[in-house]
């Protein structure tokens, strides 16, 4: 049993408190972890069970009303202590969403997003390309205006929930500007002519994810979000809701790791005496527990703040690079102490350990939000040169 003492914290309020509670009993009798031999199944089984336990209202802003950081954040970090799969159809429902909630027409956030939080449909977010990841500035997708419609040309790969998605939210090059100021967002329906999965991609932790492909892709002007040369605003302002939930997901994590080398620890015998009586056990231990303590301080600093309506670029990258490489540490360490127990295929900590890995690349990389950190320490330092 994770430790729930953290939702005393003054960071939440009761209804923080009651919604963990409630969700933790959910996903206890409906989220068993085993192995998914059909991952493309499985996700759009856990978006439908998502979506009939009411926890995907909580990943879609409705008109005039705020998303809850907070609430999103105990949300990941239930789930992935669940299930990896069922955080990551809970965040991408969110995400691939998060721009029409914020951006969208009146007609776009009627037509999606009822359809997104009651699970019947899947949502994508497509921002990266071969040459284009943190680097949004070099993107070559490219959208001509051609009358009600634009016409889209060019490729997106490391999409998330690719080839199963029903939309998927685009970011293409219109040329308003130079850089990242000519960007602009659109929603593209799956079975658009002209839009096609060119590649599906296996990864360590499977999850959907795919390259895709346009070729005079028309979509309706109707469906561009915000204006013309805004997506860049468009795309910074959903990560922004959602960057501090990767951290909570790490949190997730680690706090499962944590409760399996507990439990190993006391129950595994060696050289007549418990692993746990190990000085060096109980080291690791404290430094695994501490870590995990800090990430949590930092993650929930930062949705606070945000819910508070603060910025909060700083404090989120602090709290997605501490939470993500200690979330690492943690398993690895937890891994450690099973030994060859740990390295078994679909092992809880095996498991955990594939899990963790891609959460310190995407939506950021380290190395990224190291970057992040140290500009706003130094606008902060020299407000003149702003």
């Amino acid at each position: 049993m994770s430790d729930k003492t953290y939702l005393e914290w003054p960071f939440f309020e009761p209804r923080h408190a009651a919604l963990e509670q409630a969700l933790d009993a959910w996903a206890a009798q409906h989220l068993a972890q085993h192995h998914e031999a059909d991952v493309d199944a499985a996700c759009r089984r856990l978006v439908r069970q998502l979506g009939e336990g009411g926890w995907l209202r909580h990943a879609v802003g409705a008109e005039g009303q705020a998303i809850d950081t907070r609430a999103i954040c105990l949300i990941r970090e239930t789930l992935a202590r669940h299930n990896g799969l069922a955080d990551f159809a809970f965040a991408m429902q969110g995400l691939g969403s998060g721009a029409i909630s914020l951006f969208g027409s009146a007609a776009n956030r009627d037509d999606y997003l009822p359809r997104v939080a009651s699970g019947e449909a899947i949502a994508a977010f497509a921002l990266s390309e071969p040459q284009a990841g943190s680097d949004v500035a070099a993107m070559q997708c490219a959208a001509v205006r051609d009358g009600d419609h634009y016409v889209l040309n060019g490729e997106k790969t490391w999409i998330s929930n690719g080839g199963i998605a029903d939309f998927y939210v685009v970011f293409a090059r219109t040329g308003e500007a130079p850089g990242a100021r000519g960007i602009s967002a659109f929603v593209v329906d799956a079975g658009t002519p002209g839009f096609e999965i060119a590649e599906r991609i296996q990864v360590i932790a499977p999850h959907p994810l795919a390259r895709l492909v346009f070729k005079d892709c028309r979509v309706p002007a109707a469906k561009r979000l915000g204006e013309a040369g805004q997506g860049f605003k468009v795309a910074m302002a959903t990560l922004d809701v959602f960057r501090t939930s990767v951290a909570a997901a790490a949190l997730g994590f680690a706090r499962r790791a944590l409760d399996e080398a507990l439990a190993h620890a006391t129950r595994r015998k060696m050289f007549g005496q418990m692993l746990s009586d190990f000085q060096l056990t109980q080291a690791k231990l404290a430094d695994m527990a501490t870590g995990i303590d800090g990430a949590a301080l930092l993650t929930y600093r930062a949705a606070w703040q945000r819910d508070q309506g603060r910025k909060v670029t700083k404090e989120a990258a602090m709290a997605k690079l501490h939470a993500t490489e200690t979330a690492q540490q943690v398993i690895d360490a937890a891994l450690q102490m099973f030994g060859g127990l740990g390295v078994v295929s679909e092992q809880p900590v095996e498991r955990l350990y594939r899990e963790i890995r891609a959460l310190r690349i995407y939506e950021g990389a380290t190395e990224v939000q190291q970057l992040i950190i140290a500009r706003e320490l130094l606008r902060e330092a020299n407000p003149k040169e702003q």
